[in-house]
């Protein structure tokens, strides 16, 4: 089913496409073929293990390393024969702050201004907006190195912005973030994407994905294992089940003969029940309506549903693999 844009009506413009792209390091292949289509003003979550490939990925689309193979297209713009056209349409946070710790926050905006070549007016009416915006005011006059980790990324994005990017690759952006800068992040995301930029977004907070991305893709051994929203990755995973638990032994035996059509396994030590389940209402209540039937009530009743968590380990196998050969996105 085609993509939409957040608006709907009709497919949305492909802010990112991608068919094929290979790169390795030696005899190790980090990606073997990989194929995107990443619709303009939406997240686009990149999961996988250490080492599955991920910086690779947003190293070559934003034009700071060469793919051994493939066809990408960036804001419109091929990537082999029009990088600077590329690299004029995007902006990337790497896993490493780019934030010069000597100099004010004020100061490392006002040189990224200066690096867009913007008119010194135009730098400091930027400057000041994206201060504001990010909460950054009050700090703007202090080196940044005093900054806590949550500013420093802050004014990282904001620095980013100066140019006023279409697309920006952000590397995983939280990573040894508090929760509660985390989640100041993730609000200042949905912003970027609500003023109609979009997002390529690599994590391994899962509950990230979860939350920022219209679709996701795991990455691994070289390859998208596999893609989609949230749910629908959700619903190639095995294992959903509703969980039914009775005091009474009574109870217990009355539930398993009214269940008796419906595939169950029995605990008899616990009195409980466990239901495969895919998580619908129509499923819950027809196993419901089952109980009703008998005249009997579970005293507790709990529903699980696999999460990314599931599909993130049931793709790649492992929580964790080598590093990716190559220094990370600066």
């Amino acid at each position: 089913m085609p993509t939409t844009g957040r608006g709907g009506g009709g497919p949305a413009p492909a802010a990112v496409s991608a068919v094929g792209l290979r790169k390795s390091y030696g005899d190790k292949t980090v990606l073997d073929g990989i194929d995107l289509r990443i619709p303009a003003g939406s997240v686009f979550a990149l999961l996988g293990p250490n080492g599955a490939g991920k910086t690779t990925v947003v190293k070559i689309l934003s034009t700071l390393i060469g793919a051994d193979g493939g066809q990408a297209q960036v804001a419109g713009h091929d990537l082999a024969t029009e990088a600077q056209s590329v690299r004029a349409a995007i902006g990337v946070t790497g896993q490493f702050s780019a934030v010069d710790g000597l100099i004010t926050g004020e100061e490392n905006m006002l040189l990224m201004a200066d690096l867009h070549h913007l008119p010194r007016s135009e730098g400091r009416r930027v400057t000041a907006e994206l201060l504001e915006r990010f909460d950054l005011v009050d700090a703007a006059k202090k080196p940044a190195q005093s900054y806590s980790g949550g500013m420093r990324r802050r004014l990282d994005i904001a620095m980013t912005l100066v140019g006023g990017p279409r697309i920006i690759f952000l590397d995983e952006p939280t990573t040894g973030l508090d929760p509660r800068s985390r989640h100041t992040m993730w609000q200042i995301i949905r912003e970027l994407v609500a003023g109609g930029v979009t997002v390529f977004l690599t994590t391994q907070y899962l509950e990230e994905a979860d939350q920022l991305a219209d679709r996701i893709a795991v990455l691994h051994d070289g390859r998208i294992a596999a893609e989609g929203t949230a749910e629908e990755l959700k619903r190639i995973v095995p294992g959903g089940h509703v969980r039914l638990r009775f005091t009474a032994p009574a109870a217990y035996r009355t539930a398993v003969g009214a269940l008796r059509e419906v595939t169950a396994e029995a605990d008899d030590e616990a009195l409980a029940l466990h239901i495969p389940s895919d998580g619908t209402q129509r499923q819950l209540r027809s196993l419901l309506d089952l109980l009703d039937s008998a005249g009997v009530e579970a005293d507790e009743l709990t529903v699980h549903t696999p999460d990314l968590d599931d599909v993130f380990f049931a793709l790649t196998g492992a929580a964790t693999q080598p590093h990716e050969p190559e220094e990370a996105v600066r």
